[in-house]
């Protein structure tokens, strides 16, 4: 009941945007990870705004225009911060009001949204170390051989096609992968705007920009070229709201405002004192990290608890014994189809591609929107029932058919049956597996940075992108989920010893005795 109350407490009808109140917040989707356009940030500082459903900000110059729309329409400004594949769900699905994230105004994009007027032009480059040795590039042919990737899903990974010869890698999901690889040397480099050149070189002066729009055949169109905000379809007020703010912005105002962005940016090895990284990060992102482990605990631990009774519930179902009548044999044969259709869909499809559908399809379809965390948890949830509903199932079935007769033979109904006799040990049979399950949901939160949810890994990639420190980052991640693990399994492993007993459980030893060996002498 309590699990019931808190899903109809995280829904709320999502009304349109047209008909929102001046008083609700200004809703704005971006990475909130793509300095010096936006970034997250643990204070206020510099003019920061709230992330929504975090205790971070989120900066840079896309807030600072935002700030300036929010101003002209009389409201405060809130940033939901979402993966760049998400951002066009959100919005189409009225989860943010806008998208303010460096993003161009596609032919394909305009399809699903509106866009405003530009807001900045950008240049494209190829951004390599200094002693790579397509770094002299002149011409597009200069890069034959050249391993070069960009963010997927978008315009910058179809430009590589125009640079002749180059291998195209396969497309990263944002920056910091980007980066990471380009330190690494998996990659010669990536393609990306002029001022994300800028962003990097102010925390890595040794990399080098290669201007791809001087080169001779290179070929962009102007809407892909510059930036522009999303709108909804059908927003025309919003639009020219926007638009109007927009105007009001001289060029020389958004260039200082850029200029601003790129010295508060966030930048590695800031600190004053040399101090150890580990210790450094602690005390900067400290909070960050244990919220997201607190995240991660709370989807891994009630996911797999409601999961448990879901998967108990279908597998007793699909294990009760076909009834004599036929109506009654029918109704119980459709269930069981039902219950088959969910679990093959759960355990056929991806957790990822299950959030996404699940959190922005009903937002989308039935204009239900669910809180994030809300979402999250039932994703988890209703995944691991279809898991543990197998497993379930099997523990019953396992069960030595000795024990079903004798449980009859005792004129045990069906119900006295598995209740009393089957349940208790299928479900003890079972538990290494059930285990195993709330493990595989500890690591697999990490999918759901898909809806944005701020478990660890989304917290780590967060201090990454804004730390620069990217293999130590994720190495303290990979420690923490390998504690959280370790513990966990040697918990439920106490929990089995228990529930196992004495092996050495002697029944006769442990009768009582009818009197003492004294009475017995005296007797005799």
């Amino acid at each position: 009941m309590a699990v019931v109350l808190s899903l109809i407490i995280g829904i709320s009808t999502n009304s349109k945007v047209q008909a929102k109140s001046t008083s609700e917040p200004l809703k704005i989707g971006m990475e909130a990870n793509y300095p010096p356009y936006n970034w997250t940030q643990t204070t206020s500082a510099n003019g920061a705004v709230p992330i929504e459903g975090s205790h971070s900000y989120a900066n840079g110059y896309d807030v600072e225009i935002a700030k300036r729309i929010g101003k002209r329409l009389h409201r405060k400004v809130v940033v939901e911060k979402t993966e760049w594949d998400g951002l066009l769900p959100a919005l189409t699905s009225g989860k943010i009001d806008l998208i303010i994230a460096g993003m161009s105004p596609t032919a394909a994009r305009r399809k699903a949204i509106n866009f405003s007027e530009p807001y900045r032009k950008s240049t494209f480059v190829v951004i390599m170390n200094k002693d790579n040795k397509y770094a002299a590039a002149k011409k597009l042919s200069d890069f034959k051989g050249a391993k070069l990737t960009a963010q997927q899903g978008t315009l910058h990974y179809d430009l590589i096609k125009q640079l002749k010869g180059a291998k195209r890698e396969p497309a990263m999901r944002d920056f910091s992968a980007m980066r990471q690889s380009l330190a690494s040397g998996t990659i010669d480099g990536y393609v990306a705007e002029d001022i994300e050149f800028e962003s990097y070189h102010n925390v890595n002066p040794n990399i080098v920009a290669v201007n791809l729009n001087k080169m001779a055949g290179f070929h962009v169109d102007h809407d892909d070229s510059v930036t522009s905000i999303g709108v909804k379809k059908g927003n025309t007020k919003l639009l020219n709201e926007v638009n109007a703010t927009l105007r009001s912005i001289p060029t020389k105002e958004r260039d200082q405002l850029m200029s601003k962005a790129i010295r508060e940016q966030p930048k590695a090895g800031n600190s004053a004192k040399k101090e150890n990284w580990l210790v450094s990060t602690w005390k900067q992102y400290g909070h960050m990290i244990l919220s997201g482990i607190g995240m991660t605990l709370l989807l891994a631990l009630v996911g797999t608890i409601v999961g448990f009774f879901i998967g108990l519930l279908v597998g007793i179902v699909r294990t009760i014994p076909t009834p004599t009548t036929r109506g009654k044999r029918w109704a119980l044969n459709f269930v069981k189809w039902l219950l088959s259709v969910y679990v093959e869909i759960f355990r056929g499809t991806p957790m990822m591609v299950q959030a996404a559908v699940i959190y922005y399809g009903i937002a989308q379809f039935w204009h239900l929107n669910l809180n994030r965390t809300v979402a999250a948890l039932i994703i988890v949830s209703i995944n691991t029932g279809a898991y543990l509903a197998e497993v379930i199932r099997g523990g019953i079935i396992s069960t030595p058919e000795g024990q079903f007769e004798a449980a009859s033979a005792l004129g045990m109904t069906h119900n006295q049956r598995m209740w009393h006799i089957i349940l208790p040990q299928a479900i003890k049979n079972c538990l290494p597996s059930i285990t195993n399950e709330f493990i595989v949901n500890i690591k697999d939160t990490s999918v759901l940075s898909i809806i944005s949810v701020s478990e660890l890994f989304f917290v780590g990639t967060t201090i990454a992108s804004q730390t620069f420190q990217f293999f130590p980052t994720y190495l303290t991640i990979s420690v923490i989920y390998l504690i959280l693990t370790f513990t966990i399994t040697r918990i439920f492993n106490l929990i089995e010893k228990k529930l196992e007993g004495n092996k050495n459980y002697n029944l006769m030893a442990n009768q009582v005795q009818v009197g003492t060996p004294k009475d017995t002498e005296a007797n005799n």
